[in-house]
């Protein structure tokens, strides 16, 4: 689906998920003797992606072939319980702003990337790509989850009246180089290894985390995120007749990306405790919300495709943790 000299724009490229994009490409470029990608990866000083006529602009001096949407306004549930709006304002704008100026400019293929947060709440487990807009959202990341169903949707209906060629991939919860490690404003996996690390190298007796610790999380390291990414953009065409396809038959334009297992949230701090040699006590405050009970993702329709995650947790995190970057965790 793509050839060896694509123009491969990658929006959000210094984040977590575009990093480790931009990482996949420069090793293939270095391994495979036909890849000779060009990839674009402008910085937010060079590309205000708010701004809907600099994002055309660039895009007409640039010409990318292949469009990847790693550009998003993402924090943990805190922040999204406190900033509702701004995670649907800025969110709709980035992407609304990246995907018509696509359309418009005759990329070749765009992938959209989403999150496992779109699917209701209550979803039966393993939640289907077809079990989108069944239900009620969690209330505590709804904004963010709206921003991202239209995201996906946009893709899907310029595919259908137009024939543009945009795919959508939801990813389950990552970690991995460069996650954000705020005190306020990171994912579970993140805010946990600083809470241990910050103990650790305070001697603190204890380590006081959110919630009850008995709802299930799904978690996938960027790396296989990535690696999942390029795979969709070679052989996924949801218009081949053998495409993955709902109950009903219909062509998906969205694909589920994860391990398709999952552990609590308490199982994971005891992981990372004994992983960051804590050994103190882990107190949790139910007076903190869980958000969804269960998260997993129904992996098979990728999975059938050809492509499976390949780093498992335990490693994952060792390898997260022993990589670090210097952190202040002093208090």
């Amino acid at each position: 689906m793509i050839n060896e000299n694509e123009r491969i724009f990658i929006a959000g490229a210094t984040g977590m998920v575009g990093s480790a994009i931009k990482r996949a490409f420069v090793k293939e470029n270095s391994e495979v003797n036909c890849s000779n990608h060009i990839l674009l990866t402008p910085s937010r000083k060079e590309l205000d992606l708010f701004d809907l006529v600099a994002v055309k602009n660039w895009f007409l001096k640039h010409k990318p072939t292949i469009v990847i949407i790693a550009a998003a306004k993402v924090g943990g549930i805190y922040s999204n319980m406190v900033f509702p709006a701004d995670f649907l304002i800025k969110n709709l704008k980035i992407q609304t702003n990246l995907i018509e100026s696509a359309y418009l400019n005759k990329v070749k293929r765009l992938l959209f990337l989403g999150s496992s947060c779109i699917y209701p709440k209550f979803s039966e487990q393993p939640i289907k790509e077809e079990f989108l807009l069944r239900g009620s959202l969690e209330k505590t990341n709804e904004c963010y989850a709206i921003a991202k169903i239209s995201g996906l949707k946009l893709c899907e209906a310029l595919r259908k009246q137009f024939n543009f060629d945009a795919i959508s991939l939801m990813p389950t919860n990552l970690y991995g180089p460069n996650d954000n490690y705020h005190h306020v404003n990171s994912h579970v996996i993140a805010s946990l290894i600083r809470k241990f690390l910050t103990a650790k190298a305070n001697n603190l007796s204890s380590v006081t985390c959110w919630g009850t610790g008995t709802v299930y999380r799904e978690f996938m390291h960027v790396d296989d995120l990535a690696d999942a990414i390029i795979f969709s953009l070679k052989y996924w065409n949801p218009d081949h007749e053998n495409s993955p396809k709902d109950i009903n038959g219909n062509s998906l334009n969205h694909l589920n990306v994860g391990t398709g297992k999952d552990i609590t949230i308490k199982q994971l701090a005891e992981m990372i405790s004994k992983i960051t040699k804590f050994d103190g006590k882990i107190i949790w405050d139910g007076s903190k919300p869980d958000g969804t009970p269960r998260k997993t993702l129904d992996v098979s329709q990728i999975n059938n495709l050809g492509w499976n995650a390949k780093i498992d947790l335990p490693f994952g995190l060792r390898n997260t943790i022993d990589n670090l970057d210097k952190l202040d965790f002093s208090i």
